[in-house]
Formats: C-alpha cells, sequence, structure tokens
C-alpha cells in the first residue's frame, strides 16, 4: 500500500499555465459539490431513503475536478460504480442524480439503473457501469467510433486499481494502442479493492509501470491534488487530440469510507492509516493555496461552502417530490421499437447462391448504404474470414471499416458496444461460436442491458454473429450450440437463419435494428446447396416465422441445420400417408407463437427438433410456450428432439450420431401421429 510519506514522494508535474487561482477556486466549487453529494447521499441511505448501495468518492474529489475540467463538451467520459464525482464534474445535473438513487422516473436512467449506473449521453457521460473494468473496453469503442469520425473528441475511462487486474484492462490498453485511439485510462489507485490491499495484489512496481509493456506514456501522481491531476490529463489529452494514441495516469488517492454504503465490512484499515490521509484532505489542500494566492478569503470560502449546501438539498427536495416508474413503463425500455414492417417480403427469384454468399452480400450492400457500419473480428481482413464470409469486404471499404482485430474477444466485443453506443452499427464476430463465451460480459451486462438500465436513452445497434453447431468434426469446445445461454437475456434479439434467402435478408435487419443482436449460423449451412436469392437489399421482420413444408397430421419445428433434416423426415413420410408441417422460427426472440398455433389447430400434434441437448434447450421453451396457449388442440405431448446430454464428439461417426437426423426425427413423428 502507499502510505502517506509514499504519496508525498510521488513526482508533482507542474501546474499547467490554463490552470492559475481563478481555476483553482471554481474547482474548489466543484470539489465541494462533489463531497456535499456524497455526503447527503450516505445521510440519506442511512436514514433508509436511498436503498440498495452506492459507492462514495469522499476523499478523491481533485481528481474528478482536475480531470473533468480538460475535456471539452464533445469529449465523452466512462467511470465506474464509484462514479459520482466523474458525472458532476462533466456537467451532470445533480437533481436527476438524486432522483436517479431515489429510483425515481425523473432520474437520469428513469429510476432503473441507480447509482452504478448514471449516464447523460448529452455530455457525453456513457454511464457509470456495476461491472469492474468493463468501461475501459467500452472506452476504446467509444474513441473508435470518433476516430472513424474524424470529430476530434477524446474519451477518459476512469478505473479503480482492481480493475487494473482484469484482464480487459491489458486487451484494451494493447488494441487501444494498436489502433492509436484517443482516449485516456485514468487508474484511482485509493490503496483498496474492497478490502484487500492494492499492494498484496497488483505485480510490478506500479499500474502505471504496465503501460511500457505497450508502448502507452504513462505516468503516477497525487492524485490529491487537482493542478497534477489536470497537468496529467491535459498531457494526455494533448497527444490524443493529435493522433498520438492513449495514455495511461495512475493517481494514488484514498476513499475515506468503506467500499460502498453497504459493505458494514469488519475493520480492514487501521485508525491511523485513516488519519493520515486525511490530512491530505484535497478540499483542504485547494482551500489554502486558493487562499494564499489571494483568490478567495474565508468568509468567501464560507459563502462558497453556505451555497453548494443550498444547491445539494434544493436537489434532494426536488428529487424527493418525484414520481417512481412503472412496471408498464420500465417494459417498454427493455429493447427499442422495432420499426413497422408491414412490406411483403420480395420473391426469391431465379438467382442461386451460397448461403455464405448471402451474408457477405448483406454486408456489402449495408456498408454501402450506411457509412456507419463497421465490421469488427479476427481475420475477417485480408483473408476475407476463415469461413471466407467477408471476402473483397477489405479491398472494397478498407481496414478502417473491416478491422482485423488482435485475438481479443473480450476486447473486440466491448469495444464493439462502446463504438454502437457512440453512434456506430457494428458488426462483431466470434471467429468460432464457442468463443462467444469469451464476450459474454459485453453481451449479456453491456449490450442486453444499456437501454433499460439508461433509462431508454441508450441506442446499441451491434450484431454479434458467427458459426455455431457440429458436423465437420472440431470437437467440443469448437462446435457448440448456445442459443439458450442468450434466450433468458431480455434486451437480446436472437435470429437463427436456415436458407440462403433469410440470412440475407435477416443480417440487413439486424444491422439496421437499434437493439443487440445474436446472429446464429450453422457451419453445414455454410457448405449447403445455392439457392435463390435477390439480388437488391430487402430485409425481414423479425418475428415471423417461415412454413417450409405445409402438412396437415404434425407440426415439426425446426431451427437452423435441423430444418432441411425435418424437410428430409416429412418427405419420407409422406411415402408413408404422414403429412409433417415444418416450421422454421427463424428468429428465436422475437418468437413468432402465432403461426405456430395456428398450425396446431390443424395438425394437432407437434414436434421441436434442435441440435443442443434436449435438457435446458430451446425446444421446452417451444413445448412449454405451445402447452399453455394451444393445449386444446394437442392430442398428444408436445415431443422435443434434441443431442443427447452430453459435449460434441470429435469421432466423425460418434459426432453423426450426436446430432439429430432425419431418421430420428421421422421416429419422433411417427411416435407423436399414432399415439391416442
Amino acid at each position: 500500500m502507499a502510505d502517506v510519506e509514499t504519496l508525498q514522494t510521488v513526482a508533482k508535474p507542474a501546474a499547467s499555465n490554463a490552470f492559475g487561482t481563478p481555476e483553482k477556486v471554481e474547482a474548489l466549487r466543484m470539489m465541494l459539490r462533489i463531497r456535499r453529494f456524497e455526503v447527503r447521499a450516505k445521510e440519506l441511505f442511512l436514514q433508509g431513503v436511498i436503498k440498495g448501495t452506492a459507492h462514495s468518492s469522499v476523499g478523491q474529489e481533485a481528481i474528478a475536478a482536475g480531470a473533468c475540467r480538460v475535456l471539452e463538451p464533445g469529449d465523452f467520459l466512462l467511470t465506474h460504480h464509484r462514479g459520482h464525482g466523474h458525472t458532476i464534474a462533466k456537467g451532470a445535473d445533480i437533481r436527476f442524480m438524486f432522483a436517479e438513487l431515489l429510483g425515481k422516473a425523473a432520474g437520469y436512467c428513469a429510476g432503473l439503473g441507480g447509482s452504478m449506473h448514471i449516464a447523460d449521453f448529452d455530455r457525453g457521460i456513457l454511464g457509470a457501469n456495476g461491472i469492474v473494468g468493463a468501461g475501459m473496453g467500452l472506452g476504446t469503442g467509444a474513441a473508435l467510433a470518433e476516430k472513424l469520425n474524424g470529430s476530434g473528441a477524446i474519451g477518459i475511462t476512469f478505473f479503480g486499481d482492481g480493475a487494473a487486474n482484469e484482464g480487459l484492462f491489458h486487451e484494451a490498453m494493447n488494441l487501444a494502442a494498436v489502433w492509436s485511439l484517443p482516449l485516456i485510462f485514468f487508474c484511482e489507485n485509493n490503496q483498496y479493492g474492497l478490502s484487500t490491499p492494492s499492494e498484496a495484489v497488483t505485480a510490478g512496481a506500479s499500474i502505471a509501470a504496465r503501460g511500457a509493456a505497450y508502448g502507452v506514456p504513462s505516468q503516477r501522481i497525487d492524485g490529491n491534488d487537482v493542478a497534477a491531476v489536470f497537468s496529467a490529463v491535459e498531457r494526455a489529452a494533448l497527444r490524443a487530440r493529435a493522433g498520438e494514441g492513449p495514455s495511461l495516469i495512475e493517481a494514488l488517492t484514498y476513499r475515506w469510507d468503506d467500499h460502498s454504503m453497504r459493505a458494514n465490512l469488519p475493520a480492514y484499515r487501521s485508525q491511523a492509516e485513516e488519519d493520515a490521509w486525511k490530512t491530505e484532505d484535497p478540499i483542504e489542500r485547494l482551500r489554502d493555496e486558493a487562499i494564499i494566492a489571494g483568490g478567495i478569503d474565508d468568509k468567501a470560502y464560507d459563502r462558497m461552502v453556505a451555497e453548494t449546501n443550498a444547491e445539494v438539498e434544493a436537489a434532494i427536495d426536488w428529487a424527493s417530490e418525484q414520481a417512481e416508474p412503472t412496471l408498464a413503463d420500465a417494459l417498454t425500455l427493455v429493447s427499442p421499437p422495432s420499426p413497422a414492417d408491414d412490406a411483403l417480403e420480395p420473391d426469391p427469384g431465379a438467382r442461386a447462391i451460397p448461403y455464405r454468399q448471402a451474408i457477405t452480400e448483406a454486408f456489402d450492400q449495408e456498408m454501402a448504404r450506411d457509412e456507419n457500419v463497421i465490421l469488427l473480428g479476427e481475420d475477417i481482413g485480408r483473408i476475407g474470414g476463415i469461413f471466407g464470409l467477408t471476402p473483397g469486404l477489405y479491398e472494397r471499404f478498407g481496414p478502417e471499416r473491416v478491422r482485423d482485430t488482435p485475438i481479443s474477444e473480450g476486447a473486440i466485443a466491448t469495444c464493439g458496444v462502446g463504438a454502437a453506443m457512440r453512434g456506430k452499427r457494428v458488426v462483431v464476430e466470434a471467429q468460432l461460436w464457442d468463443f462467444v463465451t469469451l464476450m459474454m460480459d459485453a453481451i449479456v451486462n453491456q449490450a442486453a442491458k444499456a437501454r433499460f438500465m439508461l433509462g431508454g436513452r441508450a441506442k446499441v445497434p451491434i450484431v454479434f454473429r458467427g458459426p455455431q453447431g457440429a458436423g465437420i468434426r472440431l470437437a467440443a469446445q469448437h462446435c457448440q450450440s448456445l442459443e439458450m445461454l442468450f434466450a433468458n437475456i431480455p434486451g437480446l434479439e436472437i435470429y437463427a437463419p436456415s436458407s440462403a434467402y433469410d440470412a440475407k435478408g435477416l443480417m440487413a435487419t439486424a444491422i439496421r435494428s437499434d437493439a443487440p443482436v445474436v446472429f446464429l449460423e450453422h457451419k453445414l449451412l455454410y457448405l449447403g446447396a445455392e439457392q435463390a436469392v435477390p439480388e437488391d437489399s430487402f430485409t425481414i421482420a423479425p418475428g415471423r416465422a417461415r412454413i417450409v413444408r405445409e402438412g396437415s397430421d404434425c407440426t415439426v419445428i425446426a431451427t437452423l441445420a435441423m430444418v432441411e433434416r425435418a424437410v428430409q423426415a416429412a418427405d419420407r413420410l409422406a411415402k408413408r400417408g404422414i403429412e409433417a408441417e415444418v416450421i422454421d422460427p427463424r428468429t428465436l426472440k422475437p418468437f413468432d407463437l402465432e403461426t405456430l398455433i395456428a398450425s396446431i389447430r390443424k395438425t394437432n400434434r407437434a414436434v421441436v427438433v434442435h441440435e443442443a441437448p434436449v435438457f435446458g434447450g430451446f425446444g421446452g421453451e417451444i413445448a412449454a410456450s405451445l402447452t399453455e396457449a394451444a393445449f386444446d388442440w394437442l392430442d398428444a405431448p408436445v415431443t422435443r428432439i434434441g443431442a443427447p446430454e452430453m459435449p460434441v464428439p470429435y469421432n466423425d461417426r460418434l459426432e453423426r450420431d450426436f446430432m439429430p437426423d432425419a431418421r430420428d426425427i421421422a421416429r419422433a413423428i411417427e411416435a407423436v401421429c399414432y399415439r391416442r
């Protein structure tokens, strides 16, 4: 742990000429506002007025006031769970902040995000975040968007010493350095990650020293000296605006309160340590400097304190009078409304192309249509991806929009989300869908929740896509069907096209959507025959199932590679007098239950088939929904067909046995049809 003696020996850069006495007085006012906000928030929490929790930044005010003073209105910041000071210093309205902490509909996040998720997109505040270190990855994406736009804007991402040991710290730092992004990494080292001393879990000379490994200029400063903070951030900002890439700043400071207002942890810091750090109170230090410099006197300071206190009390009074959100209103904020699309889908025409080419065409046409569409992924540029889905796009649209990334799934995904939040339409490729497990925070905690968590003010137009499924002998870690990992996550849409026609139309829809989309492709479909697909661009409204084959005796619901096998089974059974109707949902969320119910009313029987194991598979959800909605028309229980409860085997014969085939599906249909 860096104690007071160490802190006092930290090299303090000379204050900028732009941070003279008037600036110190304004910084002092800002720091008093932050301090009073935090003190009153804690008091309200202890009174039971603020529920849940909040994280106080008392003792760290100099960082927020010094760093954010450098930022211009068009610049952005991302912060963490202890982010009240940063948002206030960037210009957030404390009325709306208190309303959010009180869970009121007038809050920045409509009372749905709370203390850890405050954002104000109009002021470039892209959100605090309850996931440790997430802002670093999101910051790379926001910075990429600004660089592509040529806006000249820069950003700063605040994180704690604990977050510096997250893998995303290294992934994001590397990505920002490789792409020379206009981003400042600012570590607030307040000596403890919850209750564990930073020095006990952090290897190396310092966190700042890690920047050298990525060629990123770095500096360790006194975080309680507002002029030192301003000076360091100013230099980093000048570098970023000049196109020279990211910088890393580590500021030594100390939080006076516990980890959170809710923590109630056993004592883990000595009283002597706490008292010693409090002698370095950044507000008292700055007040004394301002008085000595003649900027204020004691009476002026007292007036400043009184004015700040009155401002905070007025904000609390206003927030307390606001209404609470309703469940009905909250439900409307989960996903953006889908654009009305009652148009008939175009005729396929006579031209036939493979599934892979259909997706490539969608990329090509959407990128030509909208310059904000960008592709991120490993090896998607020069070689067109390992499955050949992006050939020629690199040459046509250039490396800025078809971006080869490091092998760094966490950074790729969070970068994509950050860029989407800053106005880009992003397609992120998981080279093999199994690797999406390394992207889960970006998809589940960031993209899926952003609109809701930030009160409906965020758009995240991003597509996460990649090849899933077995059939080409890549074994258990390269062949999984993982759709159910995402089906239970509100805020995500899930598309699963089984034909070239659907692949092109749904990809165009996904790219144009303001909601995050999980886009599932199957490796076997890449190898399938050519199919009729319109040459012109078109979209398919999500939530519209396709009746692939009509029948009257049994409804078969199949997804992805299982659709063709279901058709094969139905064709075989037709020779024996059983006519099965095959339906492809095409999108799993939104899901077209009405088309299935209409079919059940006709056939009175149903079989659901998918490649994933039966237990916990999407077939269970379909079966339950049909039982609830169409029970009176069912003459037999809904039957589910899927893989056995095992990982995908490597052996080619076992892999074929693992996957449901036409014979398995036909047997299930026969069993349902003959069951009385």
